[in-house]
């Protein structure tokens, strides 16, 4: 795989996203992140976020500290992609009701090419 789709993978995934924008809001702690998230579970998150930091996109900070505190937010480029994806979901939010339309359209369709059939 081209090195540059399995980094469009990463920011793209279904966590990848959500990740990315709630870290473009502030930095987070682990269970902060899992809670602001939602349904995610631990082991999903724990490798997002090492995917999304071995990429360079977040920034791991673990204070050493009792209880220990690891803190995680964007680097500056996890910040352009952020960015990015917050846009390509807004512009979903957006355009929803177009979808919607497409979709009944081609379910019409197809169910009537079958019934002609």
């Amino acid at each position: 795989m081209c090195p540059h789709r399995l980094v469009l993978e990463h920011v793209t995934s279904r966590w990848g996203v959500l990740v990315l924008m709630e870290l473009l809001e502030r930095p987070y702690r682990f269970s902060e992140l899992r809670r602001a998230i939602g349904g995610v579970s631990e082991k999903m998150l724990t490798q997002t976020l090492q995917t999304l930091e071995r990429d360079g996109l977040v920034h791991r900070d673990a204070k050493a500290v009792i209880p220990p505190r690891v803190d995680y937010s964007l680097t500056d480029l996890g910040r352009e992609a952020g960015v990015q994806v917050k846009a390509l979901a807004a512009w979903t939010g957006e355009r929803m009701p177009d979808v919607e339309r497409a979709r009944r359209a081609y379910d019409e369709a197809r169910a009537e090419r079958a019934r002609a059939s």
